[in-house]
């Protein structure tokens, strides 16, 4: 059994068209040539795909069955044609993008969707791993491309750039002792504070350390379900708050010495010996065109 795809092509458009008539003029051939073709398909297969008897050729039952999967063929042929062309552009087979969950998860779908409409063959994994996790798998060569939230220190190996800001606010639950009088910085320090875990070396999960007693909890979410018990207070972002099915149960404290907001940059990563190819490149300009927040600072 020899199948052609320009038999395939004769087929579907024959189908999709009408008539044989109209499917030759939208593949500019003539149509005793469409006709032929599909005659010959219906040879090759042994299935009768048109029924003849009136003006215009009707599918029949096997001619539906056989044009699900002779449109998927095609489909995967214009998929393979895609992918040759994308090569030869030295576009990326694959990419590998870590994101904290600092960065607003409402951005990303957006973000993405262009992405693939711009580079359809290429192949994307988007990881969630926490603040300095993100450089350390960069530098390690297990990511393309990291956003995270700024280290002092970023290993010199990597290229930032600051692509905005997320602010911060200090919630506690309903029944918690912050939640009941005009906040010191004082009391912080008398109250389990709940910051999020990274799984590399220690040295961010001090960064905004404030309580004698700590608990570490390596998911926003979770940590905010914690807040909302009672076990402790926390610095979350506001988009994580607004997700969260705890929001009702936490509460903003009134802050005697802040006005509780605490702006983190956001910092996007790369490994400099590591030359970006076109669709990393671009993911690098759409995420500095975000601009998440009210401040952007130059590329360092």
């Amino acid at each position: 059994m020899t199948v052609s795809l320009d038999q395939l092509e004769a087929f579907v458009t024959s189908a999709e068209a009408g008539s044989f008539s109209a499917a030759a003029r939208r593949l500019r051939k003539a149509q005793s040539a469409v006709s032929t073709q599909v005659a010959n398909l219906e040879t090759d297969l042994g299935v009768t795909l048109f029924n003849r008897e009136g003006r215009q050729p009707v599918l029949t039952p096997e001619g539906e069955r056989i044009l699900a999967e002779a449109r998927v063929v095609l489909e995967r042929r214009e998929h393979l044609i895609g992918v040759a062309s994308s090569l030869e552009q030295r576009t990326e087979l694959r990419l590998v993008i870590a994101i904290d969950q600092l960065y607003p998860e409402s951005a990303l779908g957006g973000l993405f969707a262009e992405f693939a409409r711009h580079f359809p063959f290429v192949e994307l994994e988007l990881l969630f791993p926490l603040m300095e996790d993100v450089s350390e798998m960069v530098r390690e060569g297990k990511a393309d491309l990291g956003v995270m939230w700024r280290q002092p220190v970023l290993p010199t190996e990597l290229g930032f750039q600051t692509i905005g800001w997320v602010p911060l606010k200090l919630v506690c639950g309903r029944n918690h002792p912050l939640a009941k009088d005009r906040v010191e910085w004082e009391e912080l320090k008398r109250h389990r504070q709940i910051l999020v875990a990274t799984r590399g070396a220690a040295r961010d999960k001090q960064r905004m350390r404030i309580a004698a007693e700590v608990w570490w909890v390596e998911s926003h979410w979770v940590i905010l379900e914690m807040v909302k018990h009672g076990i402790g207070w926390a610095f979350v972002s506001d988009h994580v708050i607004a997700a969260s099915l705890a929001a009702p149960e936490l509460i903003t404290p009134d802050l005697q010495f802040d006005d509780g907001d605490w702006p983190v940059a956001l910092e996007l990563v790369w490994h400099k010996q590591r030359p970006c190819g076109p669709a990393a490149e671009w993911l690098r300009r759409r995420f500095a065109a975000e601009r998440i927040g009210a401040r952007v600072t130059p590329a360092g």
